[in-house]
Parts: structure tokens; sequence; C-alpha cells
């Protein structure tokens, strides 16, 4: 597909000048070197007379979702996240859910479109919706961050949480430019094999360096694995992501979530819920005190719902990505036992 988006840009923050009209990309952890006249590995961040120019002014995606959707769930549980998406990515899936936008300059079947929306615009649109949740998703966030902070800093101001839905491929750079906007960050831990990562475009290394450090800094972090038959589906690379998760917080939320068949992975199964039980399991053993299964609901038992860790109340109940009981309150406790449980009530 040809699409011309230099209209759609102005320069950016996350970059530093070099040498002979080049540039240095901060905004993900392929830390690309760009030569005057070329684009980054995401196609979407380009340098022209030794200025990095970036996204901005426009949406390729538009929907009120379901914070549970995201997926967060220790974050304002049945509130309505009004989730945008650009287009471009870091990364080249396989199995990309939203692949028409993320590999639109990599394929030539994919036939996304944009349209130009100002600022105050998709604001005033947030607002209407009701949602108290303003999500960058749908493609990954990361490379559009310029973007991303100029909508949530207003945002914020008016009382919306903001959230990203990525790779987790990020900079030490790009997470302190995003510290005073942003609040919940899910990741996608896709897998615990430097060559499965590599077969997806990224690095391992860099994801869980960013994972310590969303954690250390301070966001709300939840992760994700998508469990994926055949892929990332043994009980040894399950335990190895489970327990590096325990060791950095036993308190992060860890969601397994069933695959289907989608985009070029077509010959692996969809994942059955023996799978993410399995899954939940292991993560349970390995010491994570909130494992969700998601993707099958009604089918997945007490997994979809989450429990005071100490006394195991029910706090909140869910069936899929609706919320029927919440009963924690604003201070986040456990009407039992009064535990604190983590998160953004």
């Amino acid at each position: 597909m040809s699409l011309d988006l230099t209209r759609l840009t102005r320069p950016g923050a996350l970059f530093e000048k070099l040498d002979g009209g080049n540039v240095r990309c901060f905004a993900c952890g392929h830390r690309c070197l760009i030569a005057d006249g070329r684009e980054g590995v995401c196609r979407v961040r380009f340098n022209r007379g030794g200025t990095l120019f970036v996204p901005h002014g426009y949406v390729s995606a538009l929907h009120t979702d379901p914070v549970e959707k995201k997926p967060f769930f220790h974050a304002r549980p049945g509130a309505g996240a009004f989730s945008f998406g650009m287009v471009g990515c870091d990364f080249h899936c396989d199995y990309c859910q939203n692949w028409e936008i993320s590999q639109i300059f990599r394929d030539p079947a994919a036939v996304g479109t944009v349209r130009p929306m100002p600022a105050a615009e998709l604001l005033r649109a947030a607002l209407r919706s009701g949602a108290q949740i303003l999500a960058s998703t749908y493609n990954e966030p990361l490379i559009t961050s310029e973007w991303a902070a100029e909508l949530f800093r207003e945002a914020k101001k008016r009382g919306l949480l903001t959230a990203y839905v990525s790779n987790g491929n990020a900079t030490p750079e790009v997470l302190e430019y995003l510290k005073p906007c942003l609040d919940l960050f899910k990741v996608d831990l896709k897998s615990f094999s430097e060559d499965h990562y590599r077969r997806l475009g990224g690095d391992l290394s860099k994801v869980l360096d960013s994972l310590r450090r969303i954690h250390e800094m301070g966001f709300w972090l939840e992760v994700v694995t998508l469990v994926v038959p055949g892929f990332n589906d043994a009980d040894d690379e399950l335990k190895k992501i489970a327990g590096h998760l325990a060791a950095l917080s036993p308190d992060i939320p860890w969601h397994i979530t069933a695959f289907h068949q989608d985009y070029k992975r077509l010959s692996s199964d969809n994942t059955p819920v023996e799978t993410l039980v399995r899954a939940a399991k292991i993560g349970r053993r390995e010491g994570l005190r909130y494992v969700y299964a998601g993707n099958l609901p009604r089918m997945v038992g007490d997994y979809e719902n989450t429990y005071c860790p100490d006394c195991r109340e029910l706090l909140v109940e869910r069936r899929g990505f609706e919320v029927r009981k919440n009963r924690l309150a604003a201070d986040g406790k456990c009407p039992q036992c009064a535990t604190a449980i983590p998160g953004r009530w």
C-alpha cells in the first residue's frame, strides 16, 4: 500500500542530532541511526534535513473499549477506555491481530486508513464518551510517543487516566519522557526466547530491561502473554516468564490469553482452555498473586476474577470483559480483611 503521511508529522523530541546530518531515535529499543532522507525501522519516523519528523494529528482506529479488553484488571474495573491507534510498528509479528494498521508499510495487503484529527477534537470525543481512561493502542504506541504525550498531558488535566498498550520495546529516554503524563503500562511479553523475539523483530533483553524500568519508575504495570501453541506454550518457557515477573514483583498481574489463527500464522492451532489453565497454575506456583486467563469467557473458572491474596475473598467478578461485581472501594482495600490490593482503583 502507498500511504504518504509526511504532512501529518512534526519535529520530534525523542532523538539526538549526530554528525553528517544523521539522527539517533530514542522512541524504541531499536535506537535507529537514521540518515537524512531515510526512515527508522517503524517506517513512521524519518530524518529530513537532520531533524527527526514524527507522527502527529491523525488516527487510524478509534473506539471506546472496556478497560478489561486492553487488558487492565487492576485499573478502574468496568470503566471505558477511549482508545486510539495510529499506524506502524517496530515489530513484525506474524500473528498480529491489528496487522492492517501495524504492518501498513510492510505488507501490500494491509489496507488501513487514516483520518486527520486535531488533539482538541480527540479529547472532546474522549470526554463525550464518558470514558475514564485515554489509551494509545492498536498499533505500537512507543513509536508515536510525542503525539501521545501531547494528548495525555491535556487528558490528565481533565481527570483521565492514561494508558499504553505496548510491546515493551522501550528505551530509558522514552520512559523518562512519558513519566509525567502516563499512568498505566500494559506490556506484551511474547516469549522468553531470544530466538523467538528475533523472529518477531525484537530483542528479549531490551523488553526485560524495560519491564524492570517500568515497574521501578512507578507506572502501573500489567503483563500479557498470548499463548501460541507450538511457539511459547511449553511449561519451561511459561515458568521462566512467570518466575521473572514474580522476581520483579509478585503483585504484577499476569494475563495469559488465548491465541486464535490470524494474519500469517494460520497453521498453529487455537489455544485450548486446558493450556490457559495450565499456564495460570504455573504462574501461581511461581509466586504471582494475580494471574488471569483471557479470551475464553466462562471457560477458565476463577481465573477471570480478582481475589484477595490473603483471605481469598472475591473482590472483582468478571465474565469476559464484563465486570459483574466490584467490591473494591477507591482505596483498593479488601472489604473482608483490609489487605491493600495494588492497582489504580
